[in-house]
């Protein structure tokens, strides 16, 4: 076989680029992921924590598909700590500080095993779409390498610049260099591309910090696994330590304000409104007297802290006088200072649900190219594209997770359906049905699908399906006063017995939610073909045909969701499609 011949190509190795090569090789296809630098696969280049509310849920449900980043999560962490644990489980989520040197290396060793999975270095600077059957990566040094299928996962890189103060220069990260030609050949394409904006502080030593004036942040005596197939967390944890700002500190912020490359106006793009810099914070929140810092370790055998809670684009000068401001950070040294960087995305418009491109056929984009932020945004998106890449290439049916099931379905509905203005995060507020998609259960959720695309084997799945069978009984049991005493239900396992127990709680308010999702998925069943002319439907606002064109929604439910649209849009689109469709 022709080592540049492959069934799919992966640009990118960072969190997408990972979950969509291992997906796309362990469904059998023979597979390339090209990335600019070998030794910085799955690299955490900002805070190395995997977690917090909403993004718990979604690693939990990459891991119930078959996806890799909970498990490595476990293996890696060196905090584990659960959020929330005085509020019901709807909202409880894991966060997990991981050491990010053993977490890349952790990665690499998986994808280096990975039957029909091959890794390149290279940069890719251009792509030639021959037909649907043909696509051409050209790399900067002129090599060619063909596929069926290509997934753009490129983050930060296309014509990434970083800003540090009144210096800019090119970079995908800081010390790589960023990918300058591939936005212009997709633009070429009829790709419409916007700049966002993101940012990191600066990187401390360990040593020089004074952690007696901290207070300490101990993890989980019991950690709780992140993913459903680890058993035990074994490894010792280290503690992270809390500071804060003062007065001095937001005095010498504001003193220098003028020279930071957002307020300066040299960052025309747009930031991470709920990560914002330490500028931002004593700018909008003007009344607060000081903003938390987590003093949080990137690596179990380094001495490199992260600060988080002060990102910033400030001169390397000012950032080390507001640092030094602060309590235990006074000798504090810099090792890298902190920047912010300005990259292109693709309005994510522009996709079907399955992470497909509207324009080109096979061509998927996933992470932060279709302008989300986050390490478990980004995987998540890069395992459906990988999935749903060869779904088509076997011609199946395609994988679209609803917002009644998952998450990751919430995540995509909001991209395709309703575009970012900024770079797009997840919370648990953003999905409707909360209460029933929790992490506790979404490998009941999620697992099924895991299995159909091979994703999970048999024998996994064998045993999960037993824990839900003992879940269902001891619900029916209880419910029906079968079972009084719960210390009767012992021959259930431990996992089993706490899942009853939730179930059982929120039984009334799981029920209601069940009726709700019904209703939706009513909605969500009445396909629109693809191919439908909106400007020919009479009643239809002028506003509401052009939206639905530019969406071309897949079902009433998207339809609804547009912004804009009213219901007396929907009703008259429903009526269109009864006398028009009528076997739909």
């Amino acid at each position: 076989m022709n080592k540049k011949i492959y069934d799919v190509i992966i640009i990118g190795g960072g969190h997408a680029g990972c979950e969509a090569s291992l997906a796309a090789a362990r469904m059998g296809f023979h597979t390339l992921l090209m990335t600019i630098d070998l030794s910085k696969i799955a690299e955490m280049s900002c805070n190395p924590s995997i977690g917090q509310l909403g993004k718990s849920h979604i690693v939990r449900e990459l891991d119930a598909l078959g996806g890799e980043m909970a498990k490595i999560t476990d293996k890696t962490g060196i905090q584990f700590r659960t959020l929330n644990t005085k509020k019901g489980p709807a909202v409880q989520a894991l966060r997990v500080q991981c050491d990010k040197y053993a977490y890349k290396s952790e990665m690499r060793k998986v994808l280096e095993k990975q039957k029909g999975l091959n890794l390149v270095q290279a940069i890719a600077e251009k792509l030639k779409i021959k037909n649907e059957k043909l696509k051409i990566v050209v790399t900067k040094e002129g090599e060619e390498y063909k596929a069926k299928a290509i997934i753009l996962t490129a983050g930060t890189f296309l014509n990434g610049l970083i800003h540090i103060g009144d210096r800019s220069f090119s970079g995908g990260r800081m010390g790589e260099q960023a990918s300058l030609g591939l936005s212009e050949s997709l633009k070429k394409l009829g790709f419409k591309i916007n700049r966002l904006k993101t940012g990191t502080p600066a990187r401390l030593d360990k040593k020089t910090i004074s952690f007696s004036k901290t207070k300490k942040q101990p993890g989980d005596k019991n950690p709780e696994c992140f993913s459903f197939f680890t058993k035990k967390i074994n490894t010792k944890q280290i503690p992270c330590y809390i500071t804060y700002t003062n007065a001095k500190t937001h005095e010498i912020i504001r003193k220098n304000l003028h020279l930071s490359a957002m307020y300066s106006g040299k960052i025309k793009a747009t930031g991470v409104r709920y990560c914002p810099s330490i500028e931002d914070k004593i700018t909008r929140f003007k009344d607060k007297e000081r903003h938390q810092v987590f003093l949080e370790p990137e690596g179990r055998n380094v001495d490199e802290i992260y600060p988080n809670g002060i990102s910033t684009s400030l001169p390397e000068k000012v950032q080390e006088e507001y640092i030094h401001s602060i309590k235990g950070l006074e000798k504090a040294k810099i090792i890298r200072p902190g920047y912010a960087i300005e990259y292109d995305y693709f309005s994510p418009i522009q996709l079907k649900p399955t992470l497909e491109t509207k324009l080109v056929e096979n061509l998927y984009f996933a992470g932060q190219v279709n302008g989300t932020t986050g390490y478990e945004e980004a995987a998540a998106q890069g395992l459906i594209a990988g999935i749903n890449a060869c779904l088509k290439l076997k011609g199946k049916q395609p994988f679209i997770p609803l917002r009644s099931e998952a998450y990751i379905g919430v995540m995509i509905d909001d991209l395709v359906t309703k575009g970012v203005e900024e770079p797009y995060r997840m919370f648990t507020s953003r999905a409707e049905y909360r209460l029933v998609l929790r992490c506790d259960n979404a490998d009941r959720r999620m697992m099924p699908y895991g299995n159909k695309f091979g994703l999970i084997s048999d024998k996994d799945y064998e045993k999960f399906e037993k824990k839900w069978q003992q879940v269902d009984e001891l619900v029916k049991a209880f419910s029906s006063r079968k079972l009084r005493d719960a210390n009767k239900g012992k021959r259930y396992s431990a996992e089993a017995r706490n899942e009853a127990r939730i179930e059982l709680k929120y039984k009334g308010y799981l029920e209601r939610q069940q009726r709700a999702i019904d209703q939706f998925k009513k909605f969500e069943e009445r396909p629109i073909p693809a191919d439908l002319d909106y400007s020919s439907i009479y009643g239809l606002k002028t506003e509401a045909k052009q939206k639905l064109i530019k969406i071309r929604p897949f079902s009433l439910g998207q339809a609804a969701r547009i912004q804009g649209i009213t219901p007396s849009d929907i009703t008259i689109l429903m009526v269109h499609l009864k006398k028009t469709h009528k076997d739909l």
